[in-house]
């Protein structure tokens, strides 16, 4: 699976077809004081507007007639303290096809404008009669340095996690999903590893315990990069991705309504694939470690059972309370392999408990965090970016209910509160004293169709953490101001 093209923008430079109509014009304005509407679409058209019902409410469009009965957008804008580029993706949307250049007053930021058309243009479709991609479009006029600019590319790596999530399970599984990401992490110069089998077996017990269950079996997906100004010294980040092709539950079931959105549970890889390719489009100074966990967790005669006990690569045993909890099966081999490289900041990402859903709804990942200063870091991006996170704690006094009588510790809670702490407690105890680490738990799931967000697979937190990782190591933080 390669990164698509964008195909909703056009270069100004490049709309030299013959015949081809006028670009169309958008403008963003706040409130519907007639007297300003007037100044932008004169008396009759601002009469329109307001005849339509125009308030000026952000994310409100009308069209309404030049002087010569060209259609011209009024948009309605959020207010100055408010940032959310999501609203423009409602261009994307309702706008008639065509070309068309949004004017917004100078203090709005014109990358809002492109990310949220962008993301608003997504669509996802295996029709076979291909209507979904061949339908005229509105498409936004942009400059070359535009189309090649941060917004852009962060619409594209977002735009790779959302194909990655809304694919078929039956067409995406363990090998596929490696092959994407070894597919869209090449072209920026990085070295690639797919490892499976027994070198696998061998490396990662605990994750080849939950993926040979299926007839699909495991893979691991290791690629190391530096950026071209990175020296020998230069940060070392390192991202780990759950990559869960489906989930089944294994021999713990999920109902059939639990199992119906499953091809999802790689969100947490499809997550982390997005962001390393938005930190090399960027070429940000630092060494970038990632590791995603493939996997199928699935119903056979070689799968997991309850109760078992293996050994992980870190050494401690571990009993299956449950074979629905293998997200973190998954991910701690992966943490204690990244943690023997010593990164100055470990991250993974993972739609691990229905817990962290239940406590925060769909739109926003639960962020722990063992360091203070970097929790706030990626918390403050947020509230900049508008792609916000919400900090759950690492409670210790929960951590005995992860006791087993048998082994160091079982993969579920003794008790049935705190699923998502005591799953991050889980993590955490594979991750070295003294290590900085973050670990967000995402829906990764737009249950519906909203502006900027359609219907489907999706990346939050995507924006914030790159701009928090653009301060926590002090490097290109004009490219997100």
């Amino acid at each position: 699976m390669s990164v698509r093209e964008p195909d909703c923008l056009v270069v100004t430079r490049s709309r030299r077809k013959t015949g081809e109509k006028a670009v169309r014009t958008v403008q963003g304005v706040r409130g519907a004081d007639p007297k300003a509407l007037s100044a932008l679409v004169g008396a009759d058209g601002a009469a329109f507007a307001l005849a339509c019902g125009f308030t000026g409410k952000p994310g409100q469009l009308v069209l309404v007639p030049d002087a010569h009965g060209v259609p011209l957008g009024l948009f309605g804008l959020p207010p100055l303290t408010q940032r959310d580029p999501y609203l423009f993706g409602t261009l994307a949307q309702d706008l008639p096809a065509g070309d068309w250049q949004v004017k917004m007053p100078v203090e709005s930021a014109r990358e809002d404008v492109i990310l949220g058309f962008c993301l608003g243009a997504y669509q996802f479709s295996l029709k076979s009669d291909g209507k979904a991609a061949g339908q005229a479009r509105p498409r936004l006029v942009v400059t070359e340095a535009e189309q090649n600019g941060l917004a852009v590319e962060t619409a594209l790596s977002i735009w790779l996690a959302r194909d990655l999530i809304n694919t078929p399970a039956n067409l995406l599984g363990p090998s596929e999903l490696a092959r994407a990401a070894r597919a869209a992490l090449l072209p920026f110069g990085a070295e690639v590893d797919i490892i499976k089998g027994t070198a696998l077996d061998k490396a990662y017990p605990l994750l080849a315990h939950v993926g040979n269950g299926s007839d699909r079996g495991p893979r691991v997906v290791l690629a190391r990069w530096k950026g071209s100004k990175a020296g020998k010294s230069a940060p070392l980040l390192s991202l780990v991705g759950k990559g869960v092709c489906f989930d089944s539950g294994g021999y713990d079931i999920k109902p059939s309504s639990g199992m119906l959105r499953m091809k999802k549970d790689m969100g947490g890889a499809a997550s982390v694939l997005a962001l390393a390719r938005l930190i090399m489009t960027q070429d940000l100074p630092v060494r970038l470690e990632v590791r995603l966990g493939c996997v199928e967790n699935s119903v056979s005669g070689h799968a997991m059972r309850p109760l078992d006990v293996v050994t992980s690569r870190a050494g401690l045993t571990v009993e299956i309370g449950n074979t629905d909890a293998e997200g973190r099966l998954v991910l701690c081999d992966l943490l204690s392999e990244a943690g023997e490289h010593a990164p100055d900041l470990l991250l993974d990402m993972a739609t691990l408990t229905g817990a962290a859903r239940v406590a925060l709804g769909p739109d926003l990942p639960a962020l722990f965090c063992n360091d203070d200063a970097v929790a706030q870091s990626i918390l403050a991006a947020g509230v900049r970016q508008a792609d916000p996170l919400w900090q759950l704690p690492l409670w210790q006094g929960y951590a005995g209910w992860l006791k087993s009588p048998v082994a160091d510790l079982n993969n579920i809670s003794s008790k049935p509160m705190a699923g998502a702490v005591t799953a991050g407690l889980f993590l955490e105890r594979f991750v070295n004293a003294g290590q900085r680490w973050a670990h967000i738990d995402s829906y990764a799931w737009n249950d519906s169709t909203r502006p900027g967000r359609p219907e489907g697979g999706d990346s939050p937190g995507i924006r914030a953490i790159f701009d928090a990782v653009c301060r926590i190591f002090e490097t290109n933080t004009d490219a997100v101001s």
